[in-house]
Formats: C-alpha cells, structure tokens, sequence
C-alpha cells in the first residue's frame, strides 16, 4: 500500500465490477487505478468514471503493481485472470460463483493456500445484520429442517441461459442460499436434486428452468432447495430454517424471527453487506484478517456443494458431498 491508499485494478467491468468499484470509490482510503475488459466500452466506461486506466491485458495491469485485483468476470471466464494474479503474490478478490465446474477452483485453491495470499470473496450475505442476528437466535439449538429458495428472472446477460456460460442456476444464483446454510447449519453430506430441463423462454437457452433438491446435513438435519428462473421478476431468495419453538426466514432485507414469544423482524439495508465485504477483504489486504468472513479456500467448499446439486440434477442421482 503506496501513500496510505490500496491501489485497487479491476478485471472484469461488468455490473457487479461496477458496484465494487463504486463501494470502494467511496472509501476514503481507495484508488482504482486500472481496468480489464475484452468489451473496450465497458471498460472505457468504469475507467473514466473512477478515473483509472484501461489496461489491453492482465499483464498490464499488474503491471501497475496494484496492491489488490478484483477479478468480476462471468462464470466461464474464471481461472487465467486468477492464476496471472497468484502468480504475482497480489490479493485476490472473486466475484462468485468460481467458475462453471468444480476442478479448476479446486487447484486455484490449492496455490492461494501454498502461497497463503490473502483472498476474498462475493459472498457479501455474510456479512448481514439479519445473519449475525439468525446466529444469535439458533445458539444452542439444533437446527431440524431448512428450506432455501431462489425464485428469479433469467438475468439479461447473453451468457447467463447457456450451461458453458452460467453453469446453471444452482451453481450462478442459488450458491448464496447454498453458502448460507452451510454458514448457519454446516456442512452438507449429500444431495439429490431433480429438474426441469425445458429451458426458460429466452433465446439459445439450454440450462435447467427449475429445479427442485434435497440435502442432508452433517448435524442430521433435513433441508431443501427450490429454483426457478421462469419468472419476470425477483420473487424471492431466502432461507428459512426450523428448530424446536424457532422459525428464521433471512433474505437481502432482513431476518424474521418467529418463536413462542412473538415475532420479530429485523430489516437491513442489502447495501451495508455489501460495503461490508469489501471493507473486510481491505483490512485484510493490510494485515487484520480477523473481520474476513470468507476467504477462497472457504467459498470452493460452497461451489463445491453448488456444483454437486447441478451434478444430481444431470446424472438424476444422489451425490454423496
């Protein structure tokens, strides 16, 4: 860190590189200094905005000798950008989900803990109010049942429909929902998952419409999970989980909490979690790892269980994780 600023360079200008630069923007302690992109127009336009440079490579831009890389890049894009940026000792920022298949977040893994860089990633739920109260709620009790859902639109990227582009919707979307109840659970043993292989109404789509799952935990507890990307809007994206006397629901905006007391609801703004991961993953880049909730080697557990949901539903077997 030059001048008391993290140099921050971006490959990837994209939406979700765009609200990163836009929460780091607003740190006093942050300069963006170079942008990546194989879309000149994007990159063009995230550079002038935060007042980088747009760099023709990823060699170029570590050329920079940024003090951290954010690498936001579509699913079937992942793995030379990370590899150029563990190879040059940098902190290593990835936007979820690590890529469309297991194996190759696997070995980047495996580098990221040989050579102990410091690593972040997008899975900003953590970092909610509405998590850190469900966790204070379920202290002590045994969680029995969990019910997650992602019921959703196709985005309206080109990418997103196709399977070599996405991965599907258990693996680019639903992994939220997937992360968090491994968070507030634990570990998942095995899953079965089926789907509807009709693809969404949308041009050169060939992902699975729906899908619906079952998951056994570690712990003993049961859960499910349901996705559809058939609708026109966001409908929902939550986890709801059950013990004796407890019923949690927790979403973006908050967590609601029902026991043989009363209810409860305890509203937060989606954006807090999100200033919140990349305010972690800084501190850490200058030495306080205590604050990050989720490093890379930590978040392939959770793509791993995603890609082992996306596996049942193609094979049309139970997956033991």
């Amino acid at each position: 860190m030059r001048a008391d600023r993290y140099r921050v360079g971006f490959v990837g200008a994209g939406g979700v590189a765009a609200r990163h630069a836009s929460v780091l923007a607003g740190f006093p302690d942050v300069a963006i200094v170079g942008v990546v992109d194989p879309y000149a127009d994007a990159a063009r336009s995230l550079s002038e905005k935060f007042g980088a440079t747009v760099e023709e490579s990823v060699d170029d831009l570590l050329a920079l000798e940024p003090d951290a890389v954010y690498v936001c890049v579509p699913p079937f894009a992942h793995g030379p950008a990370e590899a150029a940026v563990l190879a040059a000792g940098i902190p290593l920022f990835v936007e979820k989900p690590l890529g469309l298949d297991a194996e190759l977040p696997q070995q980047l893994a495996a580098r990221i803990v040989a050579a102990d860089v410091v690593t972040g990633v997008g899975f900003h739920w953590r970092y909610s109010a509405a998590v850190a109260r469900a966790r204070d709620i379920l202290d002590g009790h045994r969680v029995s049942l969990v019910a997650g859902t992602w019921l959703d639109k196709v985005p309206p990227v080109g990418w997103w429909p196709r399977r070599d582009g996405s991965g599907g919707q258990l693996i680019e979307q639903a992994v939220h929902v997937v992360d968090l109840a491994r968070v507030l659970v634990g570990d998942v043993t095995e899953v079965y998952a089926v789907a509807d292989a009709a693809p969404p109404d949308v041009p050169d789509a060939d992902v699975d419409s729906s899908a619906a799952a079952t998951l056994r935990f570690a712990s003993g507890a049961v859960g499910t999970l349901s996705t559809t990307c058939r609708l026109g809007w966001k409908h929902r994206a939550a986890l709801e989980i059950f013990a004796d006397g407890i019923a949690l629901a927790i979403s973006e905006e908050g967590c609601e909490v029902r026991t043989t007391e009363g209810n409860e609801w305890h509203p937060v703004d989606p954006m807090d979690a999100k200033r919140a991961v990349d305010r972690a993953f800084l501190n850490a880049v200058g030495g306080d790892r205590e604050g990050l909730r989720v490093d890379y080697p930590d978040a392939l557990r959770s793509h791993q269980l995603a890609c082992a949901l996306a596996r049942s539903a193609s094979e049309r077997r139970p997956i033991d994780v």
